[in-house]
């Protein structure tokens, strides 16, 4: 019995391996053959893949191409125009700055010659005149000041212009002048502006000493020739024809006090002689309105004096104009009753009739009004 079941689970066992076996061999079979299905449908694919990839690459390249042409034709339009205008920019500034250059050329010859021209001192003078003349123009009237004017009674001295104050000088009728002198130290102001540009602080004192000793011997020539009350104003002018020269000066601690102070000199600048100027031109101003004023109070009077003879006059006038009215009336009531004496007379048909009424030549004017 156990021999028995022994063979027959033999058996089962060696049918179930075979069964096992035929099956193990029907999956590799079936496996084998999905697994060439797959590689041949993987292979398919693979092969549909590289088709679209290799499309899609060409595809992407040839519009890279188009992308990449556009885009280079884009930027050399871009980069043409714009080195155009950098060239054209670049053009007109050095176009400018050769231009610049020309005139900074001018402008250096002109320096070169203006510097020429005042190192002669007989030349920087008359410039300094010039500017002083056109300052007095520009301000004043013509006969409110006069050139080249010898203030000084019995002195050859001649001032460069002096301004014609009202007033009394040595006579009744003679003006009082105020004397203006231009003067233009130019060597020694440029020495001190030369050593102030190298920062030559001991050079630049010594000009400046320099400086104003020249100013101070200018201010006293000019009082010692020009300055002479009454005739004069008991003060001068010292016309400085630059700012630069005059704010120099005026830096100078008490040289403009001194110079009033010991020789009665006021040092102006441009600036200053014509704010000075203006002054005296209000001044001439205000005196003229009242001077015109008192001419004037003086017509109303002369006209209220005539006013009254004008009175006189004109009653005079209505007394015979009173009597003439009475002279008319008197003829129109005359007038009036020859009127009535002929209201009964025919009137004359005859063309000779007219010569039978002889009209007086002494009232004409009344026989052309009948």
């Amino acid at each position: 019995m156990a021999r028995s079941l022994e063979r027959t689970l033999r058996d089962e066992a060696a049918g179930g391996r075979a069964e096992l076996s035929n099956a193990l061999n029907a999956f590799g079979s079936r496996l084998s053959t999905l697994t060439e299905s797959n590689e041949q449908r993987l292979e398919r694919l693979r092969t549909v893949v590289d088709e679209r990839l290799r499309a899609i690459q060409e595809d992407n390249t040839r519009q890279l191409g188009e992308m990449r042409k556009t885009v280079d034709e884009k930027l050399q339009s871009a980069l043409e125009r714009r080195l155009g205008e950098s060239f054209r920019l670049v053009s007109e500034r050095l176009e400018q700055v050769h231009k610049g250059l020309g005139e900074m050329q001018a402008l250096a010859t002109g320096v070169g010659d203006l510097k020429r021209v005042l190192t002669n001192v007989k030349v920087r003078g008359t410039w300094g005149e010039v500017q002083l003349g056109g300052l007095l123009e520009q301000v004043l009237a013509p006969e409110q000041f006069e050139r080249n004017v010898a203030v000084r009674p019995g002195s050859a001295e001649r001032v460069e212009f002096a301004i014609k104050l009202p007033g009394r000088g040595a006579t009744e009728s003679a003006p009082v002048w105020l004397p203006i002198d231009a003067k233009f130290p130019q060597e020694d102001y440029q020495r001190l502006v030369e050593a102030n540009d190298r920062g030559d602080l001991p050079g630049a004192e010594i000009a400046a000493r320099q400086l104003e000793l020249r100013i101070r011997g200018c201010a006293k020539e000019l009082s010692d020739k020009y300055v002479c009350p009454p005739h004069t104003t008991d003060f001068g002018i010292l016309f400085l024809p630059t700012e630069g020269l005059y704010a120099e000066i005026i830096r100078r601690t008490g040289l403009i006090d001194l110079l009033q102070r010991e020789y009665r000199i006021v040092v102006a600048g441009p600036t200053t002689l014509w704010a000075l100027l203006s002054s005296l031109q209000m001044g001439f101003k205000t005196l003229a309105i009242q001077q015109r004023s008192s001419e004037v109070w003086a017509v109303l009077g002369a006209v209220k004096m005539e006013f009254g003879k004008f009175g006189d006059v004109l009653e005079k006038v209505q007394k015979k104009l009173q009597d003439a009215s009475n002279v008319i009336d008197t003829a129109a009531t005359r007038t009036r009753v020859i009127q009535r004496k002929l209201r009964g007379v025919e009137e004359q048909t005859d063309p000779g009739a007219p010569r039978l009424v002889e009209v007086e030549e002494d009232f004409p004017s009344l026989a052309g009004e009948g």
